[in-house]
């Protein structure tokens, strides 16, 4: 569904993402990982054409850079990791805005629309908060609001940069494990960039590990956890065990002598 082929971006005359290659089944669920300046975050805009790179990004073998902003827009969706929210737009507006590429002509919402916009914000338990203003809302009020839009605008591919930012942990599960939901139903492809790699790794059926603009590993969460590439990549000292099936990172703390 999502295939990228030698993409590179270069970023202030210096490479931030080079050669990659890398491709998400339909259906699958990749996510990026890697230390902070790994290029996470800049392959996922490269992906979304709010970047301009070099190399193909192609969804469902449509080149997506030579796709009308709407077309794109209908094929994929975006969270990104610091969204632009405009304070005096009300949660159910803004949620509205991820109807944009399906609206004809006339600009005006029909029901389908609406349906969209409704289902998505009970999805997100927005319910109570859908005519809040959005500078009214927590950190974690607007993170869901920000994937309630996303996830109204029904593209066949998410792009999650972040996704669990400034949520606590049981609002961290609402919203992966909706996206878990939204891939059985129907068939969502998800790329998604994660600083936590228990997480990572819980809810990726493939992680894509990246250092300085490249990746380094790619497979399974079995194949890229490892204490010994984390230690590598992320100067880390952590330990891996297993957690409901899959790995589960933990730092060690230094041994201090007394």
């Amino acid at each position: 569904m999502i295939a990228l082929e030698e993409v590179g971006v270069r970023l202030a005359g210096r490479p931030a993402i080079d050669s990659v290659n890398l491709t998400v089944r339909r259906g699958g669920w990749t996510n990026l990982i890697g230390p902070n300046g790994a290029g996470k975050t800049t392959l996922l805009r490269a992906v979304a054409g709010l970047v301009q790179h070099v190399g193909r990004v192609a969804v469902d073998g449509r080149d997506l850079s030579r796709l009308p902003a709407p077309a794109r827009a209908r094929a994929v969706a975006v969270v990104p990791q610091s969204p632009l929210l405009p304070d005096d737009m009300t949660v159910c507006e803004y949620v509205l805005l991820g109807r944009t590429p399906h609206l004809g002509m006339l600009g005006r919402p029909g029901a389908a629309d609406r349906d969209a916009v409704g289902t998505a914000i009970s999805r997100l338990d927005l319910g109570s908060l859908s005519g809040r203003r959005l500078n009214a809302l927590s950190g974690g009020e607007r993170q869901r609001a920000v994937v309630a839009r996303a996830v109204a605008q029904e593209a066949p591919v998410l792009l999650l940069d972040e996704p669990t930012a400034a949520l606590d942990v049981g609002r961290q599960q609402d919203v992966l494990e909706l996206v878990g939901e939204l891939r059985a139903e129907h068939g969502l492809t998800v790329l998604g960039a994660m600083h936590d790699l228990t997480l990572a790794g819980q809810y990726g059926e493939r992680l894509a590990l990246l250092d300085g603009g490249r990746i380094v590993a790619h497979g399974n969460p079995d194949e890229v956890l490892t204490e010994d590439l984390i230690a590598r990549h992320y100067r880390a000292r952590v330990s891996v065990t297993r957690l409901g099936g899959a790995p589960a990172v933990l730092p060690t703390r230094a041994e201090v002598v007394a």
